[in-house]
């Protein structure tokens, strides 16, 4: 199985740790989405960007190995 890749293409594993810690996954979430194109969730995840997200962000890292993507824009 492709090990799926998501914070700046890290492995899996890696981005998994940079989501336990609410600091990294909150930067590492707002880069990820201006680094796609998606202005206005990097925005959005910079102003809300706190523990709601956080948690999510965690629970799907771990399940899915990737990070919560709803608002294609």
């Amino acid at each position: 199985m492709a090990d799926k890749k998501d914070y700046f293409g890290l492995g899996r594993v890696v981005s998994i740790i940079l989501a336990i810690i609410p600091i990294t996954a909150w930067i590492c979430g707002m880069v990820t989405r201006f680094s796609e194109g998606k202005i206005l969730a990097g925005i959005l995840r910079l102003i809300f960007g706190g523990w709601i997200v956080w948690l999510i962000d965690l629970v799907l890292m771990i399940v899915s190995g990737s990070i919560l993507r709803i608002i294609p824009i």
